[in-house]
């Protein structure tokens, strides 16, 4: 359970990361065009999505010469469960 909440902890700490999850929310994206709908760098949104992937809160689709990035549903539904668990628990 702690590692669940670590993971959450990490994805959400930052607001750029939040403002990604909620863009993702609706549909797929490139990250030229969440940079474009942001105001971060190509880099730093890169930067961002691969955290996200690595914690497990994305999928990637590749369709050259692009990627496109969406949230894992199923994962982040199960992380919100666990997350309302520790906010009661306060």
């Amino acid at each position: 359970m702690e590692l669940v909440e670590e993971k959450l902890a990490r994805a959400i700490s930052a607001f750029s990361r939040r403002e990604i999850l909620r863009l993702l929310a609706d549909q797929e994206l490139t990250v030229t065009e969440i940079a474009e709908q942001t105001t971060m760098s190509v880099s730093l949104a890169s930067r961002h999505l691969k955290m996200l992937y690595d914690l497990g809160f994305l999928a990637v689709k590749a369709q050259f010469p692009n990627k496109f990035y969406s949230l894992k549903v199923k994962e982040l539904k199960e992380l919100l469960v666990v997350y309302d668990k520790v906010i009661t628990k306060l």
